[in-house]
């Protein structure tokens, strides 16, 4: 295991706000799969695709126990954390992807 790998775990949104958590060695990448709707499933089905919130680590396995502990936690809470970081609900990624990203994927 690399010392110098990072790894994030991050909340992403749908507009109406609702919330997938996931944890992540690659943060733009696995944004982005989130956005083009790679992976069927749940992020897919609910249009899941702004990034709302993030916390980086060194650890893996820490990052791992934040993942499970951000998504054992009740609704509200989760909703404090991303509103006390970002409090105006921007997408984090907005201008990550700005050529080869759809332009009705941006939000405003």
């Amino acid at each position: 295991m690399s010392a110098n790998r990072t790894y994030y775990v991050y909340i992403m949104a749908s507009r109406s706000k609702t919330l997938y958590i996931g944890v992540t060695n690659d943060l733009e990448r696995r944004v982005q799969e989130h956005q083009a709707g790679i992976t069927k499933g749940f992020t897919q089905k609910y249009n899941v695709i702004r990034l709302m919130y993030y916390e980086e680590s060194n650890d893996v396995q820490t990052a791992i126990a934040r993942e499970k502990e951000l998504k054992g936690w009740r609704r509200s809470k989760k909703l404090a954390l991303i509103e006390s970081a970002n409090p105006e609900w921007d997408d984090l990624s907005e201008h990550w992807f700005t050529e080869e990203r759809d332009p009705s994927l941006r939000s405003g």
